[in-house]
């Protein structure tokens, strides 16, 4: 086994759980050496997941876990953060693979994804590929297509902050920091077609494009870096803030 593909899901968000399914079907078709990894924290939900994974001829798995965090919490995206925390654990202690692709399961992908995100990690550490945001544009440093090697893995974990006034810094984010302290070398760009499902029959769909000159500088790993060290500062997430206002903007 070369990768693993890995996604956080929950009940509520499974909404077109058929689609990628079948989506993850024609990827291992193209791709047979690599694994699917579903995690879920809704333990009355993992055994439904495994026998859709049985039904579907998968290979693969489904990973209990358990989410963890302050007392005050309120966001979900600590079950986000600690599914994907969950999933890179289980690449690194009980597979060989080489890397780690993160695929959203409100997404589909083009089949030969794991190929397209090979072929643009060689010389990079970690590779980010930009989807449609519901209700905010697009993105270009999301988790939801997200190729890692092992040797990074080793060096990061996903983490999400929570303040006490309701802001919150994603996992995401905290890895775009993480990934500048370590020195890895990061690749974004637009490199393979994607559905991003609103509802179980409504989706956005984007294809590889180039990065404009904007989006370059905004999402740069330096930029991203210090927004990020601000946000954290000022219990502010300003890089989602400002894809907000940008979004709304003529």
């Amino acid at each position: 086994m070369n990768v693993v593909i890995g996604t956080p899901i929950h009940r509520d968000g499974a909404y077109v759980i058929d689609k990628f399914l079948s989506n993850q079907k024609q990827i291992q078709q193209i791709y047979p050496s690599s694994e699917l990894i579903l995690a879920s924290w809704e333990h009355d939900f993992v055994k439904e997941l495994k026998s859709l994974v049985s039904f579907w001829k998968l290979r693969g798995n489904v990973l209990p876990y358990e989410v963890v965090k302050p007392d005050y919490a309120r966001s979900s995206i600590w079950n986000i953060a600690c599914g994907r925390e969950a999933i890179r654990e289980y690449a690194l202690s009980q597979t060989e693979a080489r890397y780690l692709l993160f695929l959203d399961a409100d997404m589909t992908f083009e089949p030969s994804v794991i190929k397209i995100m090979e072929k643009e990690i060689q010389g990079y550490d970690v590779v980010f590929s930009g989807y449609p945001l519901q209700h905010y544009g697009v993105g270009l440093a999301g988790a939801g297509c997200l190729m890692l090697t092992r040797d990074i893995l080793e060096k990061v974990k996903f983490r999400c902050y929570e303040f006490k006034n309701g802001e919150v810094i994603f996992e995401d984010n905290l890895l775009e920091m993480d990934l500048f302290r370590s020195g890895s070398r990061t690749k974004k760009g637009f490199f393979l077609s994607i559905n991003h499902y609103r509802s179980a029959t409504e989706a956005t769909h984007i294809n590889p494009q180039p990065v404009g000159l904007l989006r370059r500088i905004t999402n740069c790993a330096f930029t991203r870096y210090w927004l990020i060290r601000a946000s954290i500062m000022l219990h502010y997430n300003i890089p989602w803030k400002l894809k907000a206002f940008l979004s709304k903007s003529p």
